[in-house]
């Protein structure tokens, strides 16, 4: 499989995304497949495009055997699997089984071994996933290739659903979240000097703990390190963090001085 494809149309696929979805697939040792899909608290995840093999294996993730994609989905942390098949976390995703279910494209399903799959954020409720099948096991060496190309995918991704004239609005929304949040964790990366994987976990964490959207934590901590009011548009897109969003926001800089863990207050 060459084609590049996608399964859901609130996602149309720019030519910008299918070539960009190519080159990342080029771009990893051993790949056959790679693929982008969304992942929101509320709802099913969807797959949003994918290029090889990773279209069909990726949905069958998707729609209830589970797999390494909505586990990095689910936990927002990155996934990495040497045999898939073989893996104990995913007893439903079998060769045998895919086999039974896709005869015709069973010579692909024996090539597979591992997956890499990457989560990043997307919109405020939501985790977009960046994942690669491979011909031999997924490595840490693969995750830093997947890294590579998170940002870009994701300016793709919002290039492919703004070219959408109903979704204009919502990606303007989207475009004001993802700043915040990449100010955010820069703050989270140079306080704690870890990686960005492990400070949008840590951004997503502290806001299920204290029941905050992350996008609002996102500024009210900008705005407390800062000492004032980030830089955000005037009028409906201006996110504005409540009390517990300010709250959560000291909490986690305390957590940062040591003082005290990531647990709600009171």
């Amino acid at each position: 499989m060459t084609e590049t494809t996608t399964t859901d149309e609130r996602a149309p696929v720019t030519a910008l995304l299918a070539e960009l979805l190519e080159r990342i697939a080029e771009d990893v040792p051993g790949a056959l497949g790679t693929a982008v899909s969304v992942h929101h608290d509320e709802g099913p995840p969807y797959l949003a495009a994918a290029y090889g093999l990773s279209a069909d294996f990726v949905s069958v993730q998707l729609t209830g055997l589970g797999g390494p994609v909505p586990a990095a989905g689910r936990t927002g942390e990155p996934v990495v699997t040497a045999d898939v098949f073989a893996d104990e976390r995913w007893p439903w995703l079998t060769l045998t089984g895919l086999i039974e279910h896709h005869p015709l494209t069973a010579a692909d399903w024996t090539r597979v071994r591992g997956v890499a799959a990457l989560p990043a954020a997307w919109d405020a409720e939501g985790t977009m996933v960046l994942s690669v099948t491979l011909d031999r096991p997924a490595t840490a060496e693969t995750l830093a290739a997947l890294r590579r190309h998170e940002r870009l995918t994701a300016l793709a991704m919002v290039v492919a659903e703004a070219a959408r004239p109903d979704r204009t609005t919502q990606m303007l929304d989207l475009l004001q979240s993802r700043a915040a949040l990449e100010e955010a964790k820069g703050i989270v990366i140079a306080l704690r000097r870890c990686d960005p994987d492990e400070a949008w976990q840590t951004l997503r964490r502290a806001s299920q703990q204290f029941n905050v959207k992350v996008r609002e934590l996102a500024v009210a901590l900008v705005e407390l390190l800062s000492g004032a009011p980030a830089p955000q548009p005037d009028g409906e897109r201006t996110i504005r963090p409540g009390a517990a969003a300010r709250a959560a926001a000291h909490q986690v800089l305390r957590a940062f001085d040591g003082e005290v863990g990531l647990t709600p207050s009171g």
